[in-house]
């Protein structure tokens, strides 16, 4: 079930319930949610009254109630912060749906926010980012302060609606990961770390003897530049390995260059140059942090079979730690 309504700096918050056997293409109305349904706009509606609508939002109307803020009762329920692509959060949740309901496993609900501000913010500091390899990366740490800060409004948002964890399935939103969680009260997962814990607990072995284990990195100039990814993998005792200088121009790039020409031909042929390259670096395992270059490849491709995606792993870890929380109640 789902209900949608829009806040008056036009982000939308979506109210669901995730269930496995739920049509794509359907939603139905329930009055399980703390806030009633008169105070709820559809998502699809047009904002004709936008003006009327100041006194009348959902978020103006839970001011005003005591504890009507608590917007999910659930003691599993998800906050869901959206980030750069629409399509990616989706994406997400699809695979939460996915992982939630193997073995049987009970319906999560969650609260979304998706906001067009933010997600051109986003594509602001993804676009403009200086390359890794030449250690200037001022400009993902240059004037973030308003990206900081609408992650931050919607992180506390959603710990005031009833969320017992938080998650961003967002590449670039992780690079100011440890400023959104601070001071929240419930626990705000990094994909980052999501992944590092699971690879180390695949118990993996180094592909040639007495070397450590080395896992790769394919993603963005900002993601890597941000250098989560690095810091995460190495805390659990892995050798982090980058495409070069060399790889990064004559391949990564011009294959998202490729791309966004619609060569999509010539975007295959360049990006499966550049996962080979790490191959032969004899890396166990490349993860892909990259909306653009995660769809790039068919998925029977056979260089996929030494990817992950790091989504996954956040989905895992999120259904792993709400069940945990059920165990314990």
């Amino acid at each position: 079930m789902m209900m949608s309504f829009s806040s008056l700096n036009y982000s939308t918050c979506t109210l669901a319930r995730m269930n496995s056997h739920h049509s794509h293409n359907r939603t139905r109305k329930s009055s399980a949610f703390a806030t009633p349904p008169s105070s709820i706009i559809s998502q699809t509606e047009e904002s004709r009254n936008l003006a009327n609508s100041m006194d009348n939002s959902p978020l103006d109307a839970a001011s005003k109630r005591p504890d009507s803020s608590v917007l999910l009762t659930h003691k599993n329920a998800i906050g869901i912060i959206g980030g750069l692509s629409i399509g990616t959060t989706l994406n997400f949740v699809s695979k939460l749906v996915t992982w939630s309901s193997k073995d049987g496993g009970n319906d999560i609900p969650f609260v979304l926010c998706s906001d067009p501000v933010l997600n051109k913010e986003l594509s602001f500091h993804e676009r403009g980012s200086s390359s890794y390899l030449t250690g200037k990366n001022k400009n993902i740490l240059k004037d973030h302060a308003p990206v900081v800060e609408n992650l931050r409004h919607k992180r506390i948002f959603l710990e005031k609606s009833g969320a017992r964890c938080i998650v961003m399935p967002c590449y670039i939103s992780h690079s100011w990961h440890d400023e959104v969680a601070l001071g929240s009260s419930v626990p705000v997962l990094h994909m980052g770390e999501c992944v590092a814990k699971e690879l180390k607990e695949a118990n993996l072995r180094p592909l040639e003897a007495g070397s450590t284990l080395r896992i790769g990195v394919v993603a963005s100039d900002a993601t890597l530049s941000a250098g989560f990814y690095q810091e995460k993998l190495q805390n659990e005792g892995f050798e982090v390995v980058l495409p070069d200088k060399a790889t990064m121009e004559h391949t990564v790039i011009p294959s998202l260059e490729a791309l966004n020409r619609k060569d999509i031909e010539g975007a295959q042929n360049l990006f499966r140059i550049a996962l080979q390259v790490l191959v032969v670096r004899a890396v166990n395992i490349i993860i892909i942090a990259s909306d653009d270059m995660r769809n790039l490849l068919p998925p029977d491709d056979p260089l996929l079979k030494k990817c992950v995606d790091p989504m996954d792993a956040l989905a895992r870890s999120t259904v792993k730690f709400l069940q945990s929380v059920e165990g314990n109640a």
